[in-house]
């Protein structure tokens, strides 16, 4: 069994910038190795979950509960990267999802918690640039998002803040990514 990395973990609403977030803070890390741990490969796409709208009662195919992930097999895959039990030794481990500070079996083997903070129009602005590409409608998106997104995300996803040891601006200010980036390379080096 390997070394076990320093785990970080990202959550925050729909498209608000966790990705992207993931996506640019390894260049500041280096040169320590850093593995990118995406929730959303988990999801269960062959399986149909749906939710009734509470307002309209309109059925839609959910992705916004925690069950519309392969659990067993994301809590597995974790396990083996935090464990060290990978073919490649990793210095930091950046896992982002919206249930990754909501699901124990993830919270509890942090070392740091963010949480990505953009503003509810925003976040379905840049939902609508996202779909409408991939055939959405702009009349399906905004319902979607009105009937059962925003509900979900004040059931699983906001109180989640709270547990949270760093919020960050959503429009990721190149501020906040080196602060960010400074403080996980002092806290590795302390654990070292």
């Amino acid at each position: 069994m390997g070394k076990k990395p320093y785990v970080v973990g990202i959550t925050g609403g729909t498209a608000s910038g966790k990705t992207t977030l993931v996506e640019r803070l390894p260049a500041l890390l280096e040169p320590l190795r850093v593995y990118r741990f995406n929730c959303d490969y988990y999801y269960r796409y062959g399986q149909r979950l749906t939710t009734v709208a509470p307002f309209t009662g309109i059925e839609y195919k959910e992705a916004n509960v925690p069950e519309a992930l392969g659990l067993k097999e994301l809590f597995h895959d974790f396990e083996e990267v935090c464990e060290g039990r990978t073919e490649e030794e990793y210095d930091v481990v950046l896992i982002e999802g919206l249930f990754v500070l909501y699901l124990p079996e993830l919270r509890n083997r942090l070392n740091l918690k963010i949480f990505v903070d953009l503003q509810s129009d925003e976040r379905l602005i840049r939902r609508i640039r996202r779909w409408i590409p991939l055939g959405q409608t702009m009349d399906e998106i905004a319902d979607r998002y009105l009937d059962t997104v925003r509900y979900r995300h004040n059931e699983y996803v906001e109180p989640t803040r709270w547990y949270a040891d760093m919020v960050i601006n959503g429009t990721l200010p190149d501020k906040s990514l080196d602060i960010l980036a400074t403080y996980i390379k002092a806290d590795v080096a302390r654990a070292m």
